[in-house]
């Protein structure tokens, strides 16, 4: 079943032609990370249309697609490598929500 530990999303952008096996040598080599440590890892082109999301699970590899058909995915904006966040942020990226703003929305809601 589909439960990542933790989802993380690598910034800058990447050749989505790239496969299973070129996205988990890109968590190793360019993130500095354990690409089988069950985090879900996920990019996206630089037209920001479409993402990959790479998940090993322990008894397998995942590899899953999403395109939108109009604008693009909110992705954070470049300076860091890697933005980890929650399952429920990334239910939004996939739905082309700006899951940005509805989290500051949460995080300032649960200040009050």
């Amino acid at each position: 079943m589909l439960t990542p530990a933790s989802w993380w999303i690598a910034v800058t952008p990447v050749d989505l032609r790239r496969g299973m096996d070129g996205l988990l040598a890109t968590v190793v080599s360019e993130l500095g990370r354990d690409a089988l440590d069950g985090t879900a890892y996920i990019f996206r082109n630089r037209a920001g249309s479409r993402i990959k999301m790479v998940f090993g699970d322990g008894t397998g590899v995942w590899l899953c697609q999403r395109r939108l058909h109009r604008g693009r995915f909110v992705w954070p904006r470049a300076g860091d490598r890697v933005c980890e966040i929650d399952a429920g942020s990334f239910a939004w990226l996939c739905a082309g929500v700006d899951w940005q703003r509805l989290s500051a929305k949460t995080l300032a809601g649960a200040q009050l």
